[in-house]
This record gives structure tokens, sequence and C-alpha cells, in this order.
């Protein structure tokens, strides 16, 4: 009809990313919900693992690219392509593209080992070890991180790396991991016990759970283990569930998708860098240990993290333990590092933080399930500590 505008083509976007992995499935869980609210777009997926091929251009006309870039051919083929590219590598070794049509996606790779590390001091462990892949490049950001961060409380770690051809591609990486096994096993059987490892990600994570078996190592008594990604399948396929370093992945997809978006209209601010950043650390029984020679701290730490959905107080700990609430002062500090009241109230705020990020329960309800008795006391104490109220902490 006369005065009746022709509605635009949809952009069609080409999305290289795995689809066999956590990382690559959120971060196409947040480019999709961007799609829906700002597209609708066009999307090409490749199911499957990382050996992807940009579309027939007889039959795709695209508009822009989000992609995961694993050798130079394929950096190459998006090169060739010349159209707008979201793209993160995984060397991460040096930006991979510099213009005016290229944005990046960025693991902090670093925020990530300094929060492994966190965990694994605050269940008193005070020998550590890190597990990752040779010659990868994002494995030894973590691992320096990782190390750096035990050093500056003056612990040791022991480093042990994988030498494998392709983590990424199952059949070498089975091949390569039969005749590494027994050295990961020696390696574990010479720490210093209790140790707290960080495995470079969940792949590794499951790897070392399995050399921890065939070795006769308790976990988490003896080695306590946290992988990356939080792949809820791979964390689960151990017989002792991995716990894992969980990533925003999803706004990460999202905001890659944004400054697609950007690029493909031809404005300014599409390019710079997408960070990908740990959000927390999902506690499964790899790690769920208290390594603590002071035994009566170790009773009551144990008390307060099995009821930290509870108002608990120092007196009740102490009437629960038989001990005088000055033991438990006095012995708190040193061998903990804080007070039992900085505890009791840490604990509170990990589980609330946890609620406000895995669960759509109202305010109210995170006050009470997370033992602060009152809305206006889990306000008043989260603003205190965490330098921000409940309700930005779970929007950002």
């Amino acid at each position: 009809m006369r005065g009746q505008r022709r509605a635009s083509p949809a952009p069609e976007v080409a999305l290289l990313l795995e689809t066999s992995t956590e990382y690559g499935r959120g971060l196409l869980r947040g480019i999709l919900r961007y799609s829906r609210l700002h597209g609708p777009w066009s999307l090409y997926v490749a199911p499957g693992h990382l050996d992807q091929t940009l579309p027939d251009p007889e039959l795709w006309k695209g508009s822009g690219l989000i992609a995961r870039i694993r050798s130079p051919h394929m950096e190459r083929m998006i090169r060739a392509a010349r159209l707008p590219v979201v793209a993160s590598s995984l060397s991460e070794s040096h930006p991979l593209y510099s213009g005016g049509n290229f944005g990046e996606i960025r693991t902090d790779s670093e925020a990530i080992a300094r929060m492994a590390a966190i965990h694994l001091m605050e269940a008193g462990i005070r020998s550590f070890a890190f597990c990752g892949f040779m010659a990868c490049h994002w494995s030894s950001v973590r691992e320096r991180a990782f190390v750096e961060c035990a050093a500056s409380q003056g612990y040791p770690c022991s480093v042990h790396r994988i030498p494998v051809a392709n983590w990424m591609q199952l059949p070498l990486w089975m091949q390569s991991w039969q005749k590494e096994q027994p050295i990961t096993a020696r390696w574990l059987q010479s720490l210093p016990k209790p140790a707290g490892l960080m495995a470079c990600n969940d792949v590794c994570g499951l790897e070392v759970l399995q050399a921890c078996t065939s070795a006769g190592i308790r976990v988490p008594e003896e080695v306590a283990v946290v992988g990356v990604d939080n792949d809820e399948v791979m964390c689960g396929l151990s017989h002792i569930p991995l716990s894992s370093v969980a990533l925003d992945l999803e706004k990460a997809g999202y905001e890659a998708a944004s400054r697609l978006d950007v690029l493909m209209a031809g404005r300014s601010g599409g390019q710079g860098v997408v960070w990908v950043e740990p959000t927390h650390v999902a506690v499964r029984r790899s790690s769920d240990v208290i390594a603590q020679e002071d035994p009566v701290v170790a009773r009551a730490l144990h008390f307060i993290r099995e009821h930290a959905k509870e108002p608990i107080s120092v007196d009740i700990i102490s009437d629960e333990l038989h001990v005088s609430r000055r033991t438990l002062e006095r012995r708190f500090p040193h061998a903990v590092g804080r007070s039992i009241l900085s505890e009791i109230m840490r604990c509170h705020l990990q589980r609330a933080k946890l609620l406000l990020l895995e669960t759509d329960m109202p305010s109210y309800k995170v006050a009470v399930e997370s033992g602060f008795g009152s809305l206006k006391s889990f306000n008043r104490n989260f603003t205190r500590l965490e330098g921000t109220t409940p309700q930005k902490f779970r929007q950002s």
C-alpha cells in the first residue's frame, strides 16, 4: 500500500560458539535474550564444538559475527568475511583485532583465581596447589594469580601442568589423559595435606578428582578441589560433585550482542572489551570442608555454616558446644584470622548473596532465609559490608 513502510530484514548473525560447554551455552543464552528484546535477529548456530565454519556465502548474507576463535585458520576465515565481529580467543594472550569493526570478549581469569583461593582459605586450608594445562595462556594467567594470592598470605602452592595436544578435542584429550593420570596421581600424593587445589576449569577438575580416587586420596578431607565454569552436568559426573567458580556468561553474552548491534548499525561505541566476570563459588562436596587444627573452632565453624539460614549468636554457639563465650572469642582470631561475630556475619552474607544471584526471592524472603531476621537488619548490614544495596547487587 501507498505510504506503508516495508519492514527491514532481520540482521543475519552467525554465532560460532561451542554448544558443548557451559561457557559457550552461557554466552548463547545472553545473546538470545538480547535478540528477543532488541531484535529479532536471524541466528545461525552450528551445534557442537569449536571446529566450526561460516555458513555458505551463497546462501547466507551475513550482517555480523560473534565467535570464539580457536585457531589462526578460524581467525583468517573471520577476517576474510569483512563483517562486524565480537569475538574471544582461546589464547586471550593478545588483542585479536584493531580497528573500528571489532569488539572483544575476555574472561577475567585473575579475578576467578582470587575467588577460588579465598574460598579455600576461608575453609581454613593453609597449603595450596594448582593444576592446569601446559602451553595454555588463560590457564597460565589463572595459575599465576592463584599462586600470588596464596603467597600474599604466606602459604605455599605447588603447580602441576597437564601436557595435552588439545583439551577441547575429546579423543586427543582422553588418549593423553590415560598417560598423564598416573603422573598427576603421584603429584597429588606428594602434596602436604590438607591441601586446597584449584583446577583451571571443570574438565581439569574432573580429571583431578579421578586421579585422587586412583591414588586413594580422600576428597575433600585431604585435597579440596575447585574448578571453573560451573558446568552443572560436568560438575555432577564425578562420584564427588565438583565445586566450581560460576561465571556471569549470560551477562557477557548480552553485552557482546549489544556491542555487535552497535557495530552493525555503523555507530561508534561497539569496540572495546566485554568482560566475563566470576560471580561466586558454587560449593559442592569437593570443597565442602573445614580444615582447622583447633577442634573447638572447627566445631563452631561447622555449626555456623550448618545454621547460616537462622539467626545465631555467640551465646547460642557456646551453649551448643559447651564452651565459654570467652573461649570462642579468644580462639577465633588466632585460628581463623577474624572474630567469631565476623564469621557469623560473613556466612549470613554469603548465603544472602547466593540467594540473590541464584533465585528470584524478594528481599524480605532473602533476609529471613539468610538469618538476618528482618529486612531492615539485612539491608543495613549488607550495605555496610558490601558497599551496595541488595537490590543493586542483584541487578549488577
